[in-house]
């Protein structure tokens, strides 16, 4: 049987006992992981459904198998998310058996704590909610899927950031994380992010969704949607995001890079229907999933950091 150049690193680092690239990233998530569940009291794992959160807790599950994963998920619903996504999430926390804590951007729209944005985008009102939903639970320490290699504002930050006790990072005033090692240390009213998988790649997620055989929401693949362009993006046409007269609307065979906001989370075009095709598309790419495709991003020069300073993930 002819190998594929994986097959061959894997059958390599099997008879030789070395660890492949990938092995060695999973290694370090589940050591955080782990790490993060014993330092801390009242750990919670945010997971939307999205591929980062679904690779996240497939981490967790392994890191303490046969044991069933020790902590909640939170999921900060903007109710502008994908149905599919949201259908996704349900059904994996079922299969789980997890509890599922949602903190509703909606909920605080309709009693007033927040208001609707004129540009209809909810993904920066996202904070508010998360903000409380943490200190609501006594969360003293909530892993995210953030990877550095998506912005540059995720990109200085540790892998264990704290946060003080208004939610907010300071990106001036950081730990050293010198040979791995993890400084938890928070006093009453502060929490931890961890960022379990910070050093990976999207490359890196998608080699290890195939390794793995990860289920993921149909949205990440090729699927003919009607679509508009709008400041150099594909936009779905939903009921929170719909096309200007001048914007004509389209079939398009597109695919989803990244998850959120339906209003500003583009598609591209894209004939990749499988997680191989996925993969030989993404090991071409020049453009990081969020900047292709997230108009939350594009707001000012230092949107994410902007955001990330007042609590966001």
């Amino acid at each position: 049987m002819t190998q594929t150049p994986d097959t061959a690193v894997r059958d390599h680092a099997a008879a030789t006992g070395e660890q492949s690239a990938l092995d060695a990233l999973e290694s370090e998530s589940i050591h955080i992981i782990r790490e993060v569940v014993a330092e801390f009291d009242r750990p919670a794992m945010l997971f939307s459904g999205g591929k980062d959160s679904v690779v996240m807790l497939h981490l967790a599950a392994k890191a303490f198998w046969p044991a069933a994963i020790p902590f909640p998920v939170l999921h900060v619903d903007t109710g502008h998310n994908f149905p599919e996504v949201l259908d996704f999430r349900d059904r994996t926390v079922e299969r789980l058996g997890l509890r599922l804590v949602v903190a509703s951007v909606q909920d605080y729209i309709d009693d007033g704590r927040l208001t609707e944005r004129a540009d209809g985008t909810r993904n920066p009102l996202q904070t508010v909610p998360l903000l409380d939903a943490i200190m609501d639970n006594k969360f003293d320490a909530v892993f995210g899927g953030g990877r550095r290699d998506e912005d540059k504002a995720r990109a200085k930050e540790r892998i264990l950031s704290l946060r003080d006790e208004f939610g907010q990072w300071d990106p001036r005033n950081q730990r050293p994380e010198l040979w791995n090692l993890y400084n938890g240390r928070h006093t009453a009213g502060q929490h931890v992010r961890a960022f379990p998988i910070s050093n990976w790649t999207e490359l890196d997620i998608w080699r290890y969704i195939e390794r793995e055989k990860i289920e993921l929401p149909p949205i990440y693949f090729a699927h003919d949607r009607e679509v508009f362009r709008r400041d150099g993006m594909w936009m779905a046409v939903t009921p929170v995001s719909r096309p200007k007269e001048t914007e004509p609307v389209e079939v398009q065979k597109v695919r989803y890079r990244t998850v959120g906001d339906m209003s500003c989370t583009g598609a591209v075009v894209s004939e990749a229907d499988s997680v191989g095709d996925v993969v030989a598309e993404v090991a071409v790419s020049t453009l990081t999933e969020r900047g292709a495709t997230r108009a939350d991003d594009r707001l000012s020069e230092a949107a994410m950091e902007d955001r990330k300073k007042d609590g966001y993930f």
